[in-house]
């Protein structure tokens, strides 16, 4: 490595963390002073205020490097080379018959080095810390109860209702089970005082285990239901040696994070296998994620390479300039990528095709800007 690749790589990582230390630091200012009343109401119960926040904002810095990583990156990118050429050293370089490119490539390899990283952070970090940036400031430990959504197991037609959920538990306060017309031999609905998610153990499904059961009043008298030959509400008759005289479980593929958090964070893996789960239907939203995630290095390359020639063929010595190019390149790339996958989502254009469609609109139009950079 030269001196020269040495200087810029310097110039840049040092530009990337000046940018996201501090937007970072105004994140978690402008956030805590929001959420300064939940914070000390956790600090009174779980320990000093300091450690609690900080533990929170560091799971956050994880998710504020995901979603500005690729930007900072080009805004990087284009600040080392415009103050290169702000201080004529560009100019010294191509006097000795160094080509753009070959200055810049540093820079290049340093924002697609972000990018590898980006990639990694989203499928490798936050799925494991999913748990904890889904919590607010009002519940850092996931013991306050939350409204609930209804959803449906797509695969037995039963609606799954609930007053709150606590994520500590796995619990869902108050369930309201609704029964589909092929499982009210006892009634439309089954309502209990809690219902807790229980994974699959040994011969036993995965599933909700009801307690406190008050509807139907007789269900420990009746024998279990199934569909397809597959048992879908199992009642302590036929299970007298795991379940009480007031309780039943019923089958379901519906796991209490996809039925409190959704695919919220999730890793592409993770992702297909929500998608593959019978008994959850995403819809599109979820397939158009599924293939942004795997376009996504590639669209921040393409932006690098959006912004790049603006600042190299136009020997550019305004800073200031080159961060307004930046910002409208940042700008009009972001807006039409919202907007196509927005046309995906809704299904107005393929889902695939909503994720792919940026790089085919504006991977023509780097390689001709970038085309002058070899000179």
């Amino acid at each position: 490595m030269k001196i020269i690749d040495r200087y810029l790589l310097r110039q840049f990582i040092q530009t990337f963390l000046i940018c996201f230390l501090s937007l970072t630091g105004l994140f978690i200012v402008l956030d805590a002073l929001t959420h300064i009343e939940g914070f000390l109401k956790c600090a009174e119960k779980h320990g000093s205020l300091a450690s609690l926040m900080g533990e929170y904002y560091a799971y956050r810095s994880l998710l504020f490097f995901d979603l500005t990583a690729g930007i900072l990156a080009l805004i990087s990118a284009m600040f080392t080379i415009t103050w290169i050429q702000r201080h004529n050293e560009m100019t010294a370089l191509m006097a000795a018959g160094v080509p753009r490119i070959r200055v810049a490539l540093p820079v290049i390899v340093a924002a697609a080095t972000i990018a590898v990283l980006t990639t990694a952070n989203r499928e490798l970090v936050l799925p494991r810390v999913r748990e904890e940036l889904v919590r607010s400031p009002d519940d850092l430990v996931g013991e306050a109860a939350r409204k609930m959504d209804p959803r449906y197991d797509a695969q037995t037609d039963v609606g799954i209702y609930g007053e709150a959920t606590v994520a500590k538990d796995c619990l869902i306060k108050k369930p309201s089970f609704q029964l589909p017309p092929s499982l009210d031999h006892y009634g439309s609905q089954l309502v209990a005082a809690t219902a807790t998610y229980l994974p699959p153990e040994g011969d036993r499904p995965g599933g909700y285990l009801l307690k406190g059961v008050s509807q139907p009043k007789d269900l420990a008298t009746k024998p279990s239901l199934s569909l397809g030959g597959e048992p879908v509400i199992i009642t302590p008759r036929d299970a007298p040696d795991w379940l009480g005289e007031k309780e039943c479980f019923v089958v379901s593929n519906v796991t209490f994070d996809l039925l409190t958090e959704g695919l919220a964070y999730a890793s592409t893996a993770q992702l297909i296998a929500g998608l593959r789960n019978p008994g959850v239907d995403f819809g599109a939203d979820v397939r158009v994620e599924i293939h942004s995630r795997i376009v996504h290095p590639f669209l921040d390359v393409t932006l690098l390479f959006l912004g790049l020639p603006l600042v190299l063929t136009r020997e550019n010595r305004n800073v200031f300039l080159a961060i307004g190019l930046c910002l409208l390149v940042v700008t009009v790339f972001v807006l039409a990528t919202i907007a196509l996958q927005h046309l995906g989502t809704t299904l107005l254009i393929p889902p695939h095709l909503a994720a792919w469609a940026p790089l085919l609109i504006f991977v023509p139009l780097a390689v001709g800007m970038a085309g002058s950079m070899w000179k």
